[in-house]
């Protein structure tokens, strides 16, 4: 098979991976090197139909020993499969990455052979770009579960990123619809948390120290496909943060590509709203320091398809408002919908030198149609806003029109 036919096959085979995030890396190129992966090194956009361009985005093989229930690729299917060799990996990102087509490569593969072989040729592409082509770029490279840590630490010298992707929320999924192990995920996790813990100290000590995965790991979960909640899923998701550092927890609708099996639900589409609240909560985590138990809670595990996560925590927690902006602290202002931590922290510079009003906030930033109903200005608050929770939520309510559309990641405010 050409190597032309093969990109075709994995190219496609790579396209159920979420992998958009900018590269938080600095890496300097070497002296007559190629690329750059820090500053616009990396740039990502996003075309009308959601794909993330930039990266070269790849499967190494689309062969795999397991047989997952949700994944286009598991042994049992009936598809087309190839496999590249590392050298022909190396090639195409060069090749591309001189016609100006792509800033970087996104490498994950399916598991032929076993974990430590995949790997294996995983690290060989990798030390081909750096070693031999001098390739300063992006890279980032997904570890394979239940390989061995000489492999991992060896990804990780050479990549800016790398990560495991945890696909499903719990044991027991994992159990029902893969045959991989629970530990074979989360022990490569701890193997990249100490590597970049233990980088960093070095470096500390010296800037010379080598550097090890220095945009971090991400993983991925899939949404929909096990009956887990919501609150389940954040809070799986916050823990995760908290013990393996994670950059992002990418968030991928399930989508029925293996049909007829029982194990799987019916959908009638991807529940693409929900992920969409999935990565609004997750920000909220991130960005706005929420904990996951404020978000959801038992009585209340799925989050409001209609609401943002923030208008629906704020409602929830009515009684708190409205906040006085002028002496608000900033994680009150936070809590606001309509404003983000941009418009807070003008706020709270803005304030010092005289008392805001209502036109001031809208010159900051604020977004007044949401924020409105939670806050005064000088004891007051805006003409005509209603103080009933009915009429907050129908003003805040989000109408989806159930034709196609390209939803955004998170809103500001």
């Amino acid at each position: 098979m050409d190597v032309m036919k093969k990109l075709e096959i994995l190219s496609d085979s790579a396209k159920y991976d979420a992998s958009c995030s900018c590269s938080g890396s600095d890496r300097k190129t070497p002296n007559g090197g190629l690329g750059n992966g820090k500053d616009c090194g990396i740039c990502h956009s996003w075309s009308d139909d959601g794909r993330c361009v930039s990266l070269f985005k790849i499967l190494f093989t689309n062969y795999c020993i397991y047989d997952c229930a949700y994944c286009v690729n598991r042994r049992s299917n009936d598809i087309l499969r190839a496999s590249f060799t590392p050298r022909e990996v190396a090639d195409l990102t060069i090749e591309f990455y001189k016609r100006n087509y792509i800033e970087g490569l996104f490498l994950s593969s399916g598991i032929m052979k076993n974990p430590d072989y995949t790997m294996e040729q995983l690290s060989e592409t990798l030390r081909i770009l750096r070693d031999e082509y001098l390739f300063g770029g992006y890279i980032h490279v997904k570890a394979i579960p239940g390989a061995s840590k000489e492999l991992i630490d060896k990804a990780g010298a050479l990549a800016d990123r790398i990560s495991v992707n945890i696909e499903l929320p719990s044991k027991e999924s994992l159990r029902l619809l893969t045959d991989k192990k629970h530990t074979d995920i989360f022990k490569p996790m701890k193997l990249i948390t100490d590597g970049v813990s233990q980088s960093v100290a070095e470096r500390k000590k010296s800037r010379f120290a080598p550097r090890f995965a220095p945009a971090g790991q991400s993983t991925q979960l899939i949404v929909g496909a096990t009956p887990e909640t919501d609150m389940t899923i954040v809070k799986l998701s916050e823990a995760m943060y908290n013990k393996f550092a994670l950059k992002r927890v990418y968030y991928s609708a399930f989508i029925p590509v293996n049909a007829g099996d029982k194990r799987l639900p019916v959908l009638r589409e991807p529940p693409l709203l929900r992920e969409h609240r999935l990565y609004q909560a997750d920000f909220l985590m991130r960005q706005y320091h929420f904990n996951a138990d404020e978000i959801l809670t038992p009585d209340k595990p799925m989050l409001d398809i209609s609401l943002d996560p923030k208008a629906n925590w704020a409602l929830n927690n009515f009684h708190l408002f409205p906040v006085e902006i002028n002496k608000a602290d900033v994680e009150m202002l936070l809590r606001v919908p309509g404003i983000g931590p941009l418009s807070a922290r003008r706020i709270v510079a803005a304030r010092r030198g005289h008392y805001l009003n209502f036109d001031d906030l809208k010159k900051i930033g604020v977004v007044l149609k949401r924020a409105g109903y939670f806050i005064t200005c000088k004891g007051k608050r805006m003409p005509a806003f209603s103080e009933k929770y009915q009429s907050v939520y129908g003003a805040l309510a989000e109408n989806h029109d159930p034709g196609p559309y390209q939803m955004k990641l998170f809103e500001t405010g």
